[in-house]
């Protein structure tokens, strides 16, 4: 064998040996050894953990779209999907702080703290969403129509929102619970839950929507029914996880216990992150409501379905920006701050040949991709004019998302909630509007207003990043 061969095999062997314990879960410290590994090996479940948390609306998607009438089934999916973004932010503030504070307290070698805030988190986060599901209960018809659904729409997709709305406390805990293990360096866990949550719902879905002997045919409804029972299956393992004891994070009874002056802590990163992200969703609520009422009910569901492949894309990079959070968390509880900021400058390197890799497939392949969950000659013209449009800003996407998670890892999430309302509120929305409305543009302006909003926020990001704030604060 020659001296190349044998370092190529060495090459692949130390390949395989990472992934393998990357895939594994174990608890980890990432205050010391190789940075590279440690972004990896963090990276790479929690890729594959955000790949699949979007594989649920894709195969909704699926299943939906080739139902009769699909553009009304198409457009209740994605209406629906974007109010619930409201209840993402919900979800994804209190990981924020749930990962900021469990990462910090992992750093200083605290772990029995460590669980004590995540149970705290998990208490605070079940009673808000409870009354949010209710209230999406009783008023889902509205929604619809006030989403700018046709009566036709809202009508057919009312039960779909109802059991959505009325399930979303699942989606809360899914989210948290998985920020926990992600705090604790445990990102395969979170994957895992992932995992058989999909496994469950990509059974379910085509037996409920489509009925099997005695099994009705619930159509749309079934696909509501089937994601909710998948998700609750992954919360299912989480919980058996946390109470099992046997990692990390041991989780007692007695810490069920509320503790108000955690809670206080944990509310005070919470409050600006859930901003954050709600400042956020609901300018995506603002842009389906501005293409359904410029683009009726096909250009809508075009939008929703090239948005649906575009997070599909997105959310593994979003996963590979977690990293940075757990990364910068654990490296300021250790007092190590270079290599928080090295570890930063690593991920957001890795980010970005994704995401040009991901640019370039989305314009070789996007017709395809579209054809494959819509038969609508229409929907399909829709969405791969949007595809191609919103996918020019991938690399900012995704620079922006690693400093967006360098801020929240840090327990800074006022930084990015001020990003955020300046970038989307007082320029993206404006901009959507004056081009789709002022302009005569309809949709396309909405497309053309994504991209250069995302540009502009990832440019601040970056200028915050350098001054170094986020090194300073307490939690």
């Amino acid at each position: 064998m020659s001296a190349q061969q044998a370092a190529s095999e060495g090459k692949l062997s130390r390949i395989i040996s990472l992934l393998k314990q990357a895939l594994k879960g174990e608890d980890l410290d990432f205050t010391q050894g190789s940075i590279r590994k440690g972004v990896l090996l963090l990276a790479i479940p929690m890729m594959l953990e955000m790949a699949m948390e979007s594989v649920f609306a894709l195969v909704d998607l699926y299943f939906v779209g080739h139902l009769p009438n699909s553009s009304h089934a198409i457009q209740t999916v994605g209406l629906t999907e974007s109010v619930l973004t409201v209840i993402y932010s919900l979800a994804i503030g209190m990981s924020m702080a749930a990962t900021a504070v469990v990462a910090r307290r992992i750093g200083e070698k605290n772990p029995e703290a460590a669980a004590r805030a995540g149970v705290q988190a998990i208490l605070i986060a079940v009673a808000f969403n409870l009354i949010i599901s209710i209230l999406g209960v009783i008023y889902a018809k509205e929604i619809l129509l006030l989403m700018g659904a046709s009566a036709e729409t809202a009508a057919q997709g009312t039960p779909f929102t109802q059991i959505m709305m009325g399930g979303s406390v699942i989606i809360v805990l899914l989210f948290l619970i998985n920020g926990i293990f992600r705090g604790a360096g445990n990102a395969a866990i979170a994957m895992k839950s992932l995992w058989i949550a999909n496994i469950a719902n990509i059974i379910l879905c085509p037996i409920l929507i489509n009925g099997l002997g005695p099994i009705p045919a619930f159509g749309l409804t079934g696909a509501a029914i089937a994601t909710t029972i998948g998700r609750s299956t992954g919360v299912a393992y989480q919980i058996w996880h946390l109470l099992s004891g046997k990692g990390l994070l041991k989780v007692r009874l007695a810490y069920l216990k509320p503790h108000f002056e955690q809670m206080k802590a944990l509310l005070k990163i919470a409050t600006p992150g859930i901003f954050q992200f709600i400042i956020a969703s609901c300018s995506w609520i603002f842009l389906a409501q501005l293409v359904a009422t410029t683009g009726g009910d096909h250009g809508s569901a075009g939008y929703q379905t090239a948005l649906r492949l575009m997070m599909f894309f997105m959310l593994p990079a979003w996963g590979m920006s977690n990293a940075a959070a757990t990364l910068v968390g654990q490296n300021l509880g250790a007092k190590h701050l270079q290599r928080a900021v090295d570890s930063v400058m690593k991920t957001a390197k890795y980010i970005v040949i994704y995401m040009v890799l991901v640019m370039t497939f989305t314009f070789i392949g996007g017709y395809y991709f579209i054809s494959f969950f819509t038969n609508d000659r229409l929907v399909q013209e829709v969405a791969l004019h949007a595809l191609q449009i919103m996918s020019l800003g991938y690399i900012f996407y995704g620079i922006g998302m690693v400093l967006v998670s360098t801020f929240n890892g840090a327990g800074d999430t006022w930084t990015p909630t001020w990003v955020n309302l300046f970038g989307f509120w007082l320029f993206q929305i404006p901009l959507a509007y004056l081009l789709a409305k002022h302009f005569e543009m309809g949709p396309t302006g909405v497309f053309i207003a994504i991209p250069v909003a995302e540009i502009g926020i990832a440019i601040a990001g970056y200028i915050l990043f350098k001054k170094g704030r986020w090194k300073t604060i307490k939690v």
